[in-house]
Parts: structure tokens; C-alpha cells; sequence
């Protein structure tokens, strides 16, 4: 089964635009990863920012609550580049990201929100 990692901004984007991803990548035949260091950002943003982020960081941790995804530990509080090096390490692993450095340091496939409401693969 094709896997996929998930970033910080994607997973926020996704609240934001209220695509229920936990729902549509598994419907694509592709399993979620989601690293444990994401989870911390999500944390850090719940408490610490402001406004719709803080918000958005609320509920994307209550989504995450008693879900079915795999969570790895990167070891590195530099979580993009890390994403970066264990992609390069899985060349199945598709990327799921809005971050346009991120998408032009890997080959790997990427994952993206197309028109605010579809994920697609490129």
C-alpha cells in the first residue's frame, strides 16, 4: 500500500478549507504517516498563536484524536528537512505538502490541494 507524510501547513490547510483528509487519502488506496513532530507543532500552535491558527491547531489535534495513522519519530526539531531526508530515504513515500521549497527538494510524488477543496497527487 502507497504511503504519504503529512506536513504541518497541509495538515492545517486542510482543517481550513474543511477537506476531511483522514476520509479521502485512505479512499485513494494510500495509508497516513504522520510524524510525531507534526503533532508537536500543532501543540505549540494550540497554546501558544493567535486567532484562526490557534483554532484551526485545536481542531486539527482533535482530528488527529482516535484515528488510524502510523506516527514516526524523526529525531530532529527541523521537521521540514527531515520530511525532506526521509522521503529521499522511502522513494514510494509521497509527500504531502503546500511548501513550495519542500516540493522542489524531493522526487518523490506530492500530494496537493487543488481549487480549496480536492487532494490530488502530482
Amino acid at each position: 500500500m502507497k504511503q504519504v507524510i503529512l506536513d504541518t501547513n497541509f495538515i492545517l490547510s486542510c482543517v481550513k478549507q474543511k477537506i476531511d483528509f483522514f476520509e479521502e487519502i485512505p479512499l485513494m488506496g494510500i495509508s497516513i504517516i504522520i510524524p510525531l513532530q507534526v503533532i508537536d507543532e500543532l501543540q505549540k500552535f494550540s497554546k501558544q498563536a493567535r486567532g484562526s491558527l490557534k483554532e484551526q491547531a485545536k481542531l486539527a489535534l482533535t482530528l488527529l484524536e482516535n484515528r488510524d495513522f502510523r506516527r514516526i519519530d524523526l529525531h530532529s526539531r527541523k521537521v521540514d528537512m527531515e520530511i525532506i531526508n526521509f522521503a529521499k530515504q522511502n522513494p514510494g513515500i509521497i509527500i504531502a505538502t503546500l511548501d513550495r521549497e519542500m516540493k522542489n527538494k524531493t522526487q518523490n510524488s506530492k500530494m496537493v490541494i487543488r481549487r480549496k477543496k480536492k487532494l490530488e497527487i502530482i
